[in-house]
């Protein structure tokens, strides 16, 4: 008989309240629900804040958030689910850095958050109350953590830097205001 401890229980309420609303946002994303502005909205607004191709990146991020989202709270596959979700969270805070960190001024606080908790339970792993401890932790082996974030920290720095280089280009041929009348 097995018996849970609080660590256990603890892990659960992280991985269900984190993976609800990652998922319920990926959601948003994917398919229009909870408010949400589905590919084609979500792909205007990507492509409104310099990720392009629009409807990639608003697939991308509504697959990261929603699938990593969904297996975090399951405790399923939990290293890659942690990263994948940590990743789309840093191009969340890219986006809302310029507005400071915290989420009243539109900052990145909220988005740090998330992906600060996605990636610990990534690397804490699931607990005993997961799809991975019932399936003998196929698919949450110790050298998938480093794979697995080394693997979303490569993708995410060229997306990131992608976009970077596409606002600067913006940017350019545009003139300040020298003298106010």
């Amino acid at each position: 008989m097995t018996c849970y401890d609080r660590r256990d229980l603890g892990l659960l309420l992280l991985r269900l309240g984190t993976g609800g609303v990652l998922a319920a946002h990926g959601a948003q994303k994917l398919l229009g629900w909870f408010g949400g502005g589905g590919i084609e909205g979500t792909g205007r607004f990507m492509e409104s804040v310099g990720y392009r191709p629009e409807k990639a990146s608003a697939m991308a991020a509504g697959l990261s958030e929603a699938g990593g989202g969904l297996l975090l709270a399951m405790g399923l596959a939990t290293p890659a689910a942690g990263a994948a979700a940590a990743g789309a969270m840093a191009g969340a805070a890219a986006v809302h850095a310029p507005s400071g960190f915290f989420a009243q001024s539109g900052g990145y606080e909220y988005a740090a958050s998330l992906g600060l908790t996605s990636a610990g339970l990534a690397i804490t792993g699931p607990g005993r109350i997961s799809m991975d401890h019932a399936l003998g932790h196929a698919v949450n082996r110790g050298w998938m953590v480093p794979a697995a974030f080394a693997t979303v920290a490569a993708a995410t720095s060229l997306v990131l830097g992608a976009r970077v280089r596409r606002l600067r280009q913006e940017k350019e041929g545009e003139q300040e205001v020298l003298f106010e009348e």
